[in-house]
C-alpha cells in the first residue's frame, strides 16, 4: 500500500499548511508594501505598525517583514482601490484591492463576477452603503437575504478572496 505511511501524511499536511501560509503571507506582503510606502520606510508610523502586527499575528518571519519594507522604499508602485458592485438580492459589495498591475487587477475581479453572473458597477454606486472607518468599510444600512443568495453570495466571495490582490470584501448582507 503506498503512500500510506506516516511521513506521506505529514508531507501532504504540509503541503496544505504551506499553500495556506503562502497565501495569507502574499497578501500581508503587499499590505505591509503599501503602508512602508506611504511611510517612506518609518516603521513608526502608525499605519505601518499595524499592517507589522497584523503581519506578525499570522507568525510572520521577521526577515520577510523586513524585506517587504525594504521593497517599498526601493520603488516598487503599488495602488490601492476599490471596485463597487451589487451582488445576489441586491447586496452592495466593496472590493478592496492591492495590486502593482491596475489592468490585471481589474481584468481578474471582472472575470471573477462574469463568473457570477455579476458586473462591476460605477464607482460610488454602491459605496452609499458604507461607511470608511479605521478597520475597513461599516455597513450603515443591511439587506435581508434568502438561502439562495446567501450561498451565491458565499461562493463570490469565496472567489474573490481567491484572488492574491484582493485584501478584503465588504458586504451589507445581514
Amino acid at each position: 500500500m503506498s503512500g500510506h505511511n506516516k511521513f506521506s501524511k505529514i508531507k501532504h499536511l504540509k503541503a496544505k499548511n504551506d499553500a495556506q501560509k503562502s497565501k495569507s503571507f502574499g497578501k500581508l506582503v503587499r499590505l505591509i508594501t503599501v503602508e512602508a510606502k506611504k511611510a517612506n520606510g518609518n516603521i513608526n508610523s502608525p499605519g505601518l505598525a499595524a499592517a507589522i502586527e497584523k503581519a506578525r499575528k499570522e507568525n510572520m518571519p521577521n526577515d520577510t517583514i523586513d524585506r517587504a519594507v525594504k521593497k517599498a522604499t526601493d520603488s516598487v508602485a503599488m495602488d490601492s482601490f476599490v471596485y463597487e458592485t451589487y451582488g445576489p438580492g441586491g447586496v452592495a459589495i466593496l472590493i478592496d484591492v492591492l495590486t502593482d498591475n491596475r489592468n490585471k487587477a481589474a481584468q481578474e475581479i471582472k472575470h471573477i463576477l462574469s463568473l457570477n453572473d455579476l458586473a462591476l458597477a460605477s464607482p460610488g454606486s454602491a459605496s452609499w452603503a458604507f461607511q470608511k472607518t479605521g478597520e475597513g468599510w461599516e455597513p450603515t444600512s443591511t439587506m435581508p437575504l434568502e438561502e439562495s443568495d446567501i450561498e451565491k453570495l458565499t461562493k463570490l466571495i469565496e472567489d474573490l478572496d481567491a484572488n492574491d490582490e484582493v485584501q478584503e470584501v465588504f458586504t451589507n448582507a445581514e
